[in-house]
């Protein structure tokens, strides 16, 4: 017997709706998971140019939220602000809320230091320390003052949460620099987990990686989640139905629709969502 396949939308029949196929990962939609940060009407400034406008959106605890759009539309900017990374730009400026916690992350009062230990991020290069493998994963165990055994412990199970360490485990003491660029990013990943932070941003984690790299970093994703809440930024739609069990797409510094995956690719409701993803758009 055949195994079941998600619908293939039909565009001949009328709806416009594209062929992305929808993976089984997004059927694991949890409809009850706890909102983790809690975005409430976030508005950001460069400088004089407002590049977000009144974005609400939950993201939700332990699943994946992935966020698409065409460049430029305030996808990358708006991840950015979920950890401050946003402040290292001159003339910067976010209003709104959004809650970690019962703590808002836009309050001046933050602790952006302790923020950012719980609240990781990768980027959409790999951006490895001229150091060894080893001292990549321990950089931040040794900011935050722990014992030699504890980083020894914490650098190898950080390894294996990224899926390298059977990769690395003879050459921990050598450049992280001469690692491929699929390893680097997951020895990124493993960095920036190493901290046990609750939440994860990826910034088109994998746009640099070829193919072959690209998927080990979504079976990692769908691995990680199981202890991350984790926000992805993808130009990739494809990559978003295979990761994802939230999607959020943004146009012009608005959120314009916000659903579960399946929702969103299947049935959207606004027409800017079904024109971006049946490829009519602009």
């Amino acid at each position: 017997m055949e195994p079941k396949r998600a619908p293939v939308p039909n565009p001949s029949k009328g709806s416009g709706v594209p062929r992305v196929v929808v993976a089984e990962t997004a059927a694991k939609v949890n409809t009850d998971a706890g909102v983790k940060i809690d975005v409430r009407r976030t508005n950001f400034w460069y400088g004089s140019k407002q590049a977000l406008f009144d974005v609400s959106i939950p993201i939700r605890e332990k699943q994946v939220t992935a966020l698409i759009g065409p460049s430029g539309c305030g996808k990358s900017t708006f991840l950015r602000t979920l950890n401050r990374m946003n402040d290292l730009i001159p003339g910067t400026r976010t209003e709104g809320e959004a809650m970690l916690d019962d703590s808002n992350i836009f309050d001046k009062s933050q602790d952006v230091v302790s923020l950012r230990q719980q609240v990781g991020m990768v980027f959409q290069r790999p951006n490895p320390f001229p150091k060894s493998i080893f001292e990549n994963v321990a950089y931040g165990l040794r900011a935050q003052g722990k014992s030699g055994k504890y980083i020894k412990e914490q650098v190898e199970a950080s390894l294996r949460g990224a899926a390298l360490w059977e990769e690395v485990k003879d050459r921990l003491k050598s450049s992280a620099l001469g690692l491929s660029g699929g390893q680097q990013q997951r020895l990124c990943i493993a960095r920036a987990i190493a901290v046990k932070p609750e939440v994860l941003l990826m910034d088109e984690p994998a746009s640099s990686l070829d193919p072959i790299a690209t998927l080990k970093i979504e079976e990692l994703i769908i691995d990680l989640v199981e202890d991350y809440t984790i926000v992805i930024v993808t130009h990739n739609m494809q990559q978003a139905a295979r990761v994802s069990q939230y999607t959020g797409f943004f146009l012009s510094g608005k959120l314009i629709e916000y659903a579960p995956t399946t929702e969103l690719f299947e049935h959207p409701k606004r027409k800017e969502t079904e024109d971006y993803i049946s490829g009519r758009f602009g």
